[in-house]
């Protein structure tokens, strides 16, 4: 039991292995990691939050440090002056928790939402058009648009926008298409590609498709066709996010302290595109509640939740006992 007055924080660490390999412009995908947190309140309530390492790179030491240092006992106002302090993925479980304790998800706050239809991310290569293929068949019934997102920028150049040919042949005229370069393409061969979708009316955007801070080119290739910015909103100050005209794709347990997101996304901020960090059962339900809200708002779009990339087993229940017990 926790003191009197004082929030008790129990960490557990989790690691798991992707079904398929993710290939991106960045290197590949194969396995995810973080942490789980619970948040035992004096009058017996629990918040619980995640925090996922980063993609694509091993988990700094300095997370499990700031996890070890963390005390396990903290009143609420010394956890809060805490957040300000911790490295993003741990921010976020902390801030997850405290929303759960404040009645996120609550019954008489509506219960926690389930996301709307995800966008289906497509592999690199070829095999995207197999994915295409067998998600159709899948959704032949549906009366429904799909939408879909291609990693890009993950092979040569000239082997991608052949496949870009195949697949713009196979998408149905009611479709949205998202291309995803994760900052791998140069200025040039972005260009080449907005030639060739300049007239495209299936697309919705380019997603990060110059490194993270060529703000000035990015903003020239969005005079051209949607961009969407995913990685360069670290680098990006309030004003400069505030002012980018596109989307922004938003991968909560990546950025810190939720709360500010959820608030906003409560009163309808627009051009926020929801997105998977590939999280538990935890993480999963956080980040499904602010994609059904994102979707009540002024421009809903299709979540990027990645349907079919994350295993199954209690780790990923929705039910987030049994995702703590299955972390153990």
């Amino acid at each position: 039991m926790s003191a009197p007055g004082l929030l008790q924080l129990s960490w557990r660490p989790y690691r798991f292995v992707l079904p398929r390999r993710l290939i991106t412009s960045g290197g590949a995908l194969v396995e995810r990691s973080g942490w789980l947190l619970r948040l035992h309140a004096p009058n017996g309530e629990l918040g619980w939050g995640e925090g996922a390492a980063p993609l694509l790179t091993p988990a700094p030491p300095e997370l499990a440090a700031a996890v070890a240092a963390l005390p396990t006992t903290l009143a609420r106002q010394e956890l809060e002056q805490h957040i300000l302090q911790l490295p993003a993925p741990l921010a976020c479980a902390v801030g997850m928790a405290l929303a759960e304790l404040d009645g996120c998800g609550a019954a008489d706050a509506g219960c926690w939402q389930r996301a709307p239809r995800s966008a289906w991310l497509l592999p690199a290569g070829d095999a995207a058009l197999a994915e295409l293929e067998r998600v159709l068949a899948s959704e032949a019934d549906s009366e429904s648009p799909v939408t879909f997102k291609w990693k890009v920028a993950a092979l040569p150049d000239a082997e991608e926008r052949a496949l870009l040919d195949a697949l713009l042949q196979w998408l149905p005229a009611s479709a949205r298409l998202r291309l995803d370069a994760n900052g791998g393409w140069d200025v040039a061969t972005a260009h080449r590609w907005a030639d060739r979708l300049a007239d495209e009316l299936r697309l919705q955007w380019l997603e990060q498709p110059l490194a993270p801070l060529e703000l000035s080119e990015l903003a020239r290739l969005g005079a051209r066709l949607p961009v969407a910015l995913d990685e360069s909103l670290p680098h990006l100050l309030p004003q400069q996010r505030d002012a980018w005209p596109g989307w922004l794709v938003r991968r909560p347990l990546q950025e810190g302290d939720p709360r500010p997101l959820l608030q906003q996304l409560q009163t309808g901020l627009p051009r926020q595109m929801i997105s998977t960090a590939f999280e538990t059962g935890i993480g999963r339900r956080f980040v499904e509640h602010l994609a059904a809200l994102q979707a009540q708002g002024p421009t809903p779009a299709a979540p990027g939740l990645a349907p079919g990339w994350q295993p199954d087993g209690p780790l990923f229940a929705t039910d987030p006992e049994q995702a703590w017990e299955a972390a153990a």
